[in-house]
């Protein structure tokens, strides 16, 4: 019996302490698991809130940068109102890059290179200018800031860091024979530029239908909004006779899209072929019938505008730019969201305001600005003038461009042939 309380005593004792021990081994888990924190006498003080610092961890969000392409055609004046943008230190610009597409498949008609056009176009408005290398045609084994097209007269090429011959903030016209020294950069570098820049303008002449962009302004990573250069399709008719020998590639692609089953008026000089002193006509009018349908096309869109294009288009008619340069230059400005500086104005200025019209094609100089808008007048025959407004009267009215009904009519300059665009 004694035996039995002996362990019963001694059960109850270790019980005992196998309980003290187990709730000491609690008390110490709790006290290392709480954060302490004390005060000056040691004592324990409740837990502060701490300062959320996760945004620190968040990625910034990315730079909302304006892209702005210049959409037009040959001879509309282009070249003069792109340097409106090459000169502006904060532009990122580039001169008529798909003019490599078109080279390296010609003679690939003008509306089968629409798809490859913007699909270049959307690459270099993210900087990527490797894309170019798809359409090298300069023989070198990689294209080099001097191998692209207009890269001499392009102020980012021919500007520090990439070439000492020129700031990019002083405003004023790169002469090419001095660009043409700088030493060839890697596009690497050209790209590496471009990344600088919140605001990149692209001027193309090779889209022909604003529904070609759609994709690029719907895209929500792209911000591209569109200027559309116009001019007086006899204007351009006029010019493009001029400099038929620098167009004749490109003519025969656009006119190799005319439609077959359009009956269409004979061209002025059907006789082309038998080397006449005018025989520059038949590419120079036929290709109008193609631009003009295009045009039509897209000034029809912008009249009623789908939900990709409202406020990201506007038109800006050359006739306007060369009278009225300064107030014209200040209504682009505020669409693309660029500033207009003193020296910005005094070049548009000064580059309407030369004393004739005699430049040779595909220069960029000072003009008249009255001569530049009234020269077709006087520069075509009537039959041509008809050849162009038949194939150009919807847009013509669009535009707010007037036909004339004879000659005489046409020669009159007194007789403004301007009214208020529609759109």
């Amino acid at each position: 019996m004694k035996v039995f309380r002996r362990k019963a005593i001694l059960l109850c004792l270790g019980y005992v302490l196998l309980l003290v021990l187990t709730m000491l081994n609690l008390m110490d888990y709790k006290w290392h698991k709480e954060p302490q924190q004390c005060n000056e006498q040691g004592r324990h003080t409740p837990l502060q809130p701490q300062p959320d610092l996760r945004h620190l961890y968040r990625p910034s969000p990315p730079r909302k940068r304006q892209l702005i392409y210049v959409f037009t055609t040959w001879r509309s004046g282009s070249s003069f109102f792109g340097e409106l943008f090459n000169q502006n230190p904060e532009v990122f610009f580039l001169y008529e890059p798909v003019w490599h597409v078109w080279q390296k498949l010609y003679p690939g008609d003008a509306i089968s290179l629409q798809g490859a056009a913007r699909d270049l176009l959307g690459a270099l408005y993210r900087c990527d200018l490797s894309a170019l290398q798809l359409y090298n045609t300069a023989g070198a084994k990689n294209l080099s800031t001097l191998s692209i097209f207009g890269a001499a007269t392009n102020k980012v090429v021919c500007s520090s860091p990439l070439c000492p011959a020129y700031r990019k903030d002083v405003v004023g016209l790169v002469d090419d024979k001095v660009c043409k020294k700088c030493p060839p950069q890697s596009l690497s570098l050209l790209e590496a530029e471009c990344h600088k820049y919140d605001t990149v303008v692209i001027k193309g002449v090779r889209i022909f239908d604003i529904h070609v962009l759609a994709p690029l302004m719907e895209d929500p990573s792209l911000d591209l909004k569109v200027i559309h250069l116009v001019r007086d399709p006899r204007a351009v008719a006029s010019s493009r006779i001029k400099s038929w020998h620098g167009l004749i590639r490109e003519s025969v692609q656009v006119m190799r899209s005319r439609d077959p089953r359009i009956r269409r008026m004979a061209l002025v000089d059907g006789g082309h072929h038998l080397n006449k002193k005018d025989g520059s006509n038949f590419y120079a009018l036929g290709a109008l019938e193609v631009i003009c349908g295009s045009l039509a096309k897209t000034l029809g869109t912008a009249l009623r505008p789908p939900a990709w294009l409202k406020g990201s288009y506007m038109a800006v008619r050359y006739e306007d730019l060369v009278v009225e340069p300064a107030k014209t230059l200040r209504r682009v400005y505020a669409f693309a969201g660029l500033d207009v500086s003193p020296d910005l104005e005094k070049f548009s200025l000064n580059m309407t305001g030369g004393s004739g019209y005699s430049s040779k094609p595909f220069v960029v100089s000072s003009r008249n600005a009255t001569q530049a808008v009234n020269a077709w007048r006087t520069a075509l025959s009537f039959a041509q003038i008809k050849q162009v407004e038949q194939y150009c009267q919807q847009p013509m009215d669009i535009l707010g461009y007037e036909r004339v009904s004879s000659a005489e009519e046409a020669r009159d300059l007194s007789k403004a042939l301007l009214r208020k665009p529609r759109l």
